[in-house]
């Protein structure tokens, strides 16, 4: 079959879809990316055969950009033959199934990396996004969820012609179990002292990630051997800076900006944090998990489906600056629970490890084949 898959950003595609692509070039397909290339695609895909086309789509559902996207896809799509289309992240996959809606034989598959409605979600966001994807399902084959909330709002309600749910996208727990580190070598180079107590986060500097809730908690525990890092990029770099200084914990706060290296700073760390608003499930929690960290995180959407309060560690509600202190607080205090629900932490996340996400996709892409064509 040739096979388009379209992502808004081609930094989502480095990030989670090259495994699926190379299995699906290894079955005998023929793949192609459509995307707006922010960072170059890995050499190892267009080796492979893939061929990539930059299609500037914007992240703002309303940008007058995303319009002339929309027309190049379309033309690109009737002019290559593709049989089916695999699109992923909310822009793009609009444009996609606004472009395939009238093509019969052309098979669509939608993978929802989270949607931006959620129980406790912005109202704003059920307002903006929840109509578009309800209107959309119907020119959906397959739809696939990676969070059971998601997975039974989507068989529930909307009206795709089948909707799967697939455990992540695919997390290498193999790789990660192989990475082995001297803590105190790692420390020395990170520039903290040995006998610190250290948080890590991962994560783009922005709002949904929310940060600044476990600086205010690292301040509120006043408490200098807790050192607290993070290891992103974004736009709220600055304000982040700022906030540490102003609550007295600028040396104890490292903003590391984007890091090659997260695996080996995870098996330096003590205990990892994921305070964000929003998940569709949450990679770097995961990754974290397969690390043999304990983890603390907010409770809500995609995470609570790996995070279990007092066993992979401890839940929160993402703005309880005081739940996350004393979360902290507990850890740091008891080796032997961090221990203990580290080593949890590495069988459970097997769930969602690599093998398993593909053993799924390909059940997917066998669904897409078996469909009809056209909507």
């Amino acid at each position: 079959m040739k096979i388009l898959y379209v992502s808004t950003l081609s930094n989502t595609i480095n990030a989670f879809m090259i495994p699926h692509i190379k299995l699906l070039i290894e079955q005998g397909h023929h793949v192609d990316v459509a995307c707006n290339i922010d960072r170059d695609i890995s050499p190892s895909l267009t080796d492979s055969g893939c061929e990539v086309f930059d299609i500037k789509f914007q992240r703002s559902p309303i940008s007058k950009h995303n319009y002339v996207a929309y027309k190049k896809l379309k033309k690109l799509i009737q002019e290559k033959g593709y049989e089916i289309v695999h699109t992923h992240t909310p822009v793009a996959s609009i444009c996609v199934r606004l472009a395939c809606r009238n093509m019969k034989n052309v098979r669509v598959m939608y993978t929802a990396h989270g949607f931006h409605f959620f129980r406790g979600g912005p109202i704003k966001n059920w307002l903006l996004y929840y109509p578009i994807e309800y209107w959309l399902s119907r020119y959906t084959d397959v739809l696939i969820t990676i969070n059971k909330e998601d997975y039974n709002r989507a068989k529930r309600v909307f009206k795709a012609k089948s909707t799967k749910y697939i455990p992540g996208v695919g997390l290498d727990t193999k790789k990660i179990s192989q990475v082995i580190v001297n803590k105190l070598v790692k420390r020395r180079e990170l520039d903290i002292e040995e006998n610190s107590f250290v948080l890590l986060s991962v994560g783009e500097l922005n709002k949904n990630k929310n940060h600044e809730t476990v600086i205010k908690a690292v301040a509120k525990l006043n408490n200098p051997n807790i050192i607290y890092i993070i290891c992103g990029q974004g736009a709220l770099d600055s304000y982040l800076r700022n906030l540490s200084k102003k609550l007295g914990v600028d040396k104890q706060v490292k903003l590391l900006g984007y890091r090659k290296d997260i695996a080996d700073i995870c098996k330096a760390a003590d205990v990892f944090v994921f305070p964000s608003r929003r998940e569709g499930l949450g990679m770097a929690a995961l990754e974290a998990m397969a690390s043999g960290l304990p983890i603390i995180t907010s409770n809500v959407h995609g995470i609570v489906d790996y995070s279990i309060d007092s066993k992979t560690g401890y839940c929160c509600s993402p703005l309880d600056v005081n739940g996350f202190a004393k979360a902290i607080e507990k850890l740091k205090n008891n080796e032997s629970l961090r221990n203990k629900m580290g080593q949890e932490n590495i069988e459970l996340v097997e769930e969602f490890n690599i093998d398993s996400s593909l053993v799924y996709l390909l059940d997917a892409y066998q669904i897409a084949n078996d469909n009809p064509k056209g909507h």
